[in-house]
């Protein structure tokens, strides 16, 4: 019995482990991981000067420069957020492009001024965009903001965007991107943006030296680290391109231009003042303000928009007001009484002033190492050979800057 008992125990075992142990023909189970293409992920930090990333605040993107591509950018003229934000998307110019200024007018349409809040496609329709082009060549798109992206331009919008809403938290943005990119490959972009303004607004009140400033950097920075974090969690790859507008020089009460102190009373109708003033003559003043601007004035250059020098490629667009006054670096052109004591920082000045010149990192499958300088206008083609499309011709920006750096 106890044989018995021993034998019909063993066979037990044998078939409990039969149970288990699958057969050897049976294939294994494995996590099936998805091989995924780089996507070109397109970063502006609204009012990021290349300096930023010296003063030890951005571990991510310092990290990011040494291991990649850091440089800087020249902005277009005038070193504004409209105007340079088309510029990087369309490689052209703003006196090329159409969005000339954050505000502004046109002949064709009397009585209507252009702000940052329109959003009609007359406005932005003089260039096309890199996500029209994009979506045109059966790329998707995706814009977590980006001036004109909330835009039909050419009929055509991204086929994801979100409206620009100031108070959106910085990490919510880096979740619609994230978002984004876990969807199905049918509907997952390959091209997208992403927008910070919490420098700019930082660097305008307190000033691009401040603590305010540098705490803006070490959000944006933090943020980006996590953006970074999700990707290498599901494992996908990218081309991070890191850029801004333009920079930020600081101002304060004591460097001012009082504008109806140079011109007649009544002879200007002032469009935009600040670091430029942007103005035409009023009827039968026209003589009274070329007198004006003939007579030299401390601290600031006028001329008629034929006369402004050739390196700063503006003038020729009819959007473009009559007269230009340019003050220097750090000093304002006020029109009226300023509703708060100017202090903090701002940007609009010559183009070639080094406060203005914008930060640049680029990191990815698709970039070497090494530093690169060029202007904002050659971001275009750079964006347009990682997603695959073939040159564009006419633009003002090159490829040139970049060839050394691309893989």
């Amino acid at each position: 019995m106890k044989l018995l008992s021993r034998l019909l125990a063993l066979a037990g075992f044998a078939a409990l482990q039969a149970c288990m142990t699958p057969p050897v023909d049976a294939p294994a189970t494995r996590a099936v991981v998805e091989a995924r293409a780089p996507i070109t992920l397109l970063v502006s930090i609204d009012g990021f000067r290349p300096d930023y990333l010296d003063r030890g605040d951005t571990p991510v993107l310092s990290r990011l420069a040494a291991e990649g591509v850091r440089g800087s950018m020249q902005p277009s003229f005038p070193t504004k957020t409209f105007p340079n934000h088309y510029a990087i998307v369309t490689g052209l110019h703003p006196d090329r492009n159409g969005i000339v200024a954050n505000k502004m007018e046109d002949a064709s349409r009397p009585g209507e001024l252009f702000t940052m809040a329109t959003t009609d496609a007359f406005w932005w329709d003089e260039a096309e965009p890199i996500w029209v082009s994009a979506e045109k060549a059966g790329i998707r798109t995706a814009t977590m903001f980006w001036p004109g992206s909330n835009v039909p331009i050419h009929g055509t919008f991204p086929s994801d965007w979100q409206q620009f809403a100031q108070a959106l938290p910085e990490g919510n943005r880096v979740a619609a991107i994230v978002d984004w990119l876990r969807r199905p490959l049918a509907t997952r972009p390959r091209l997208l943006t992403l927008y910070f303004d919490s420098v700019d607004t930082a660097g305008h009140r307190f000033g691009p030296d401040s603590p305010e400033v540098r705490a803006a950097m070490r959000g944006v920075d933090a943020r980006l680290g996590d953006l970074l974090a999700e990707l290498g969690a599901m494992g996908q790859p990218v081309n991070l391109i890191v850029g801004a507008d333009h920079g930020m020089a600081p101002v304060d009460a004591a460097r001012t231009i009082d504008f109806n102190a140079v011109f007649p009373a009544g002879s200007t109708r002032v469009i935009e003042d600040g670091p430029y003033a942007a103005f035409e003559a009023m009827p039968g003043q026209e003589a009274a303000v070329r007198a004006a601007i003939a007579r030299p004035t401390p601290h600031m250059r006028c001329s008629d928009k034929a006369d402004l020098p050739t390196r700063l490629a503006y003038g020729r667009n009819r959007r473009v007001p009559r007269f230009i006054c340019i003050a220097e670096s750090g000093w304002m052109i006020l029109s009226k009484p300023p509703k708060a004591p100017v202090k903090g920082g701002a940007h609009g000045y010559d183009n070639t002033d080094p406060l203005m010149r914008a930060g640049f990192v680029a990191s990815g499958p698709a970039f070497g190492r090494g530093t690169v300088e060029g202007r904002n206008v050659d971001l275009y083609p750079l964006i347009r050979r990682l997603i695959g499309l073939p040159p564009a011709p006419g633009i003002d920006g090159s490829i040139a800057p970049f060839e050394r750096i691309l893989k």
